[in-house]
């Protein structure tokens, strides 16, 4: 199993020739984010993927932006799905990562909204995942857990930043749920959340380390069932980005960190870690081999 790397548009100030840019320099193997609203924009994106070899995952949110609209129903969300994804697919993307769904639901209501959202995406000939976060449906780690049971087919891409700002802790205390999650994980947004936010200031600084560390033990047990399921490829998403989520200075607004930087420092931290991770699981199968 390979892992692929993808920068995020989100936060990203420059153009999309800048963006191809960076991916270069810090060999990421894609970018991830919106697809461009204008068809023309649509094309001129897509030949410049092409042509530079990048891959690309395509955001799209449900009714409205992070945030729903509380009073779309959930047909309006389909319908969503269906314009958006129509666009993405224009972009040829490995798959749809979804932010859909709305935290006010009923299990019910989100059950009957994402069955049919996985049978629109194999209408329209894609992959599709739903991404773990607040204000959606998979807001927490319960109601996720009662949704996954019904839907067994289901995908998800795992932030699990949003749950530990939600529930007020690390999700340690969790484990049958992160167990069920890394059963279902199709994609890993790498971002670090702490008791009382979705974003700590800079990964690296030591008083950040336990969050770190829980995350990174999330992350490998993805890896551990992705490599179970047979998977070739492990997609990761570094995904510190600006709204609320980058600490600033008080009165100045002055970021605390660059994010250009730490989503930078993550994918490398990540990518070593993937390859002890790999060169650990080979070790174990030749030792199982001996025996």
């Amino acid at each position: 199993m390979e892992l692929h790397l993808f920068k995020t548009l989100w936060g990203h100030a420059g153009s999309l020739d800048d963006a191809i840019l960076a991916c270069r320099e810090h060999g990421f193997n894609g970018i991830e984010g919106p697809p461009p609203a204008v068809a023309t924009e649509r094309e001129s994106f897509r030949a410049k993927l092409n042509d530079t070899g990048l891959e690309f995952i395509a955001e799209i949110c449900t009714a409205g932006s992070y945030v729903p609209d509380r009073q779309a129903s959930p047909a309006a969300h389909l319908d969503s799905v269906r314009q958006l994804g129509e666009s993405a697919i224009e972009c040829r993307p490995l798959f749809l990562t979804i932010i859909a769904g709305c935290d006010a639901w009923s299990v019910g209501q989100s059950v009957d909204f994402f069955g049919a959202a996985m049978t629109l995406g194999g209408a329209l000939g894609v992959m599709v995942s739903f991404e773990t976060h607040r204000s959606r449906s998979f807001f927490n780690p319960w109601t996720t857990r009662d949704i996954l049971r019904q839907l067994p087919g289901l995908k998800l891409t795992c932030d699990f930043s949003h749950w530990c700002v939600v529930c007020e802790r690390l999700i340690d205390t969790e484990p049958d749920i992160l167990t069920l999650c890394a059963e279902r994980a199709h994609h890993v947004h790498a971002r670090v959340g702490y008791d009382q936010g979705p974003q700590v200031p800079h990964p690296a600084a030591p008083e950040h380390y336990t969050a770190l560390a829980a995350h990174e033990r999330w992350w490998t047990q993805i890896w551990r069932s992705q490599l179970a399921r047979g998977m070739s490829v492990s997609t990761m998403t570094p995904e510190f980005g600006p709204d609320g989520y980058l600490h600033t200075q008080p009165f100045t607004n002055e970021p605390v960190a660059d994010l250009g930087q730490i989503n930078t420092w993550m994918a490398q931290r990540q990518r070593q870690r993937f390859a002890e991770f790999h060169a650990g699981t080979q070790l174990n199968s030749m030792t199982l081999n001996r025996t």
